[in-house]
């Protein structure tokens, strides 16, 4: 009676065994039935997710898959970053500020080489050049130009290349969601106000008597700046001031796009700070301690003597530590100047009438 009990034991987990291998079976083939059918974008989508598994991607196959994840429908602008990056690694993606400090460098500053050019043709433009004694020639911006496109080849794009571990490290996300407006406004102001500070003492550093003679002297050589001077430096200088500009995104990462952002508009900066005109309709006249053109062009004019205006972008660092003393002397010189030369033409004009 065991032995009978025991057999029919044995047949009835046979079965189940049976029954489980049969359901296994079926759900394997109705999952590869399913890959078959999937479309081309899942398909591409997780194959180079199986074959980058070391990188961080966006861990979905399709939008409505992200959709799903996130509870609510993607925006248009997630929907085209979705379609854009779902198969591209993150050094990929990284690397495109390769290309956007290219055309950053290459096409921000080409208005003010018209203008530079339209002021020497025609004088027009004397009112708003800071220092309307000097002027250059096409050759001599170009010239300028070859040189920064020499040190991008050789240093900057080299820099981007092998810098990836850092962003990898400090956790720069490039998946959805995307943040919003809000987020990268406050990150980019925080990102401006780290590099402004840190940037300062480097500036200052670079203005002692080792740090001029043999590094920053070679930004100095323009004493009336340009566009194209902003990155117009030694390379010991690129590769130094690339650490306060990373400074703020490795304190407050956020997402590839923030980033991309950030490095752009740092760079625009420096150029309109190096433009070497002052055009009262400038937008950065309504950023509230912001140095500006006139500011960084009295550092330049100055020269290698001089121990004012460091700041890159706001002017509270010079304000609280008193490197702003002879700007501020000269500036308040030039307008009594200016007031006196007023009063004495009205004087003039009077006499005549009489």
């Amino acid at each position: 009676v065991i032995h009978t009990g025991a057999t029919t034991s044995s047949v009835q987990n046979i079965r189940q065994l049976h029954n489980k291998q049969t359901l296994s079976s079926l759900l394997s083939r109705s999952l590869s039935h399913a890959k078959i059918f999937r479309s081309p974008h899942q398909q591409i989508a997780g194959e180079t997710r199986n074959n980058h598994r070391w990188k961080t991607m966006i861990p979905y196959a399709t939008v409505e898959e992200a959709s799903v994840a996130l509870g609510r429908n993607l925006t248009w602008l997630e929907t085209a970053w979705f379609d854009y990056s779902a198969t591209k690694s993150d050094y990929y993606l990284y690397c495109h500020n390769i290309l956007f400090l290219f055309l950053v460098f290459s096409l921000a500053p080409l208005p003010l080489v018209f203008v530079e050019l339209a002021r020497s043709a025609s004088g027009w433009f004397d009112r708003y050049k800071i220092q309307p004694k000097v002027s250059y020639s096409f050759s001599d911006m170009f010239g300028c130009y070859t040189v920064v496109m020499k040190m991008f080849i050789l240093v900057v794009g080299p820099l981007q290349l092998v810098s990836y571990p850092s962003v990898q490290m400090i956790g720069i996300r490039t998946g959805i969601p995307l943040p919003t407006v809000a987020e990268i406004v406050a990150q980019l102001l925080v990102y401006f106000l780290i590099e402004d500070y840190t940037n300062y003492w480097v500036h200052r550093f670079f203005h002692s008597k080792w740090g001029y003679e043999k590094i920053h002297r070679v930004h100095h050589e323009y004493t009336a700046p340009i566009g194209y001077a902003a990155p117009y430096a030694h390379w010991a200088e690129v590769l130094v001031l690339g650490i306060p500009t990373f400074m703020g995104p490795a304190i407050a990462p956020g997402h590839m796009i923030t980033f991309w952002l950030w490095i752009a508009l740092r760079q625009v900066e420096a150029i309109e700070t190096h433009s070497g005109y002052d055009f009262p309709w400038s937008p950065t006249k309504y950023i509230p301690f912001y140095g500006g053109a006139e500011y960084h062009d009295y550092h330049h004019y100055v020269g290698g003597q001089s121990q004012s205006n460091f700041a890159s972008v706001f002017t509270y660092c010079d304000y609280i530590y008193g490197t702003d003393k002879g700007y501020r002397f000269q500036k308040k010189l030039l307008e009594q100047i200016k007031e006196s030369n007023k009063k004495s033409n009205k004087h003039n004009g009077a006499i005549k009438s009489d």
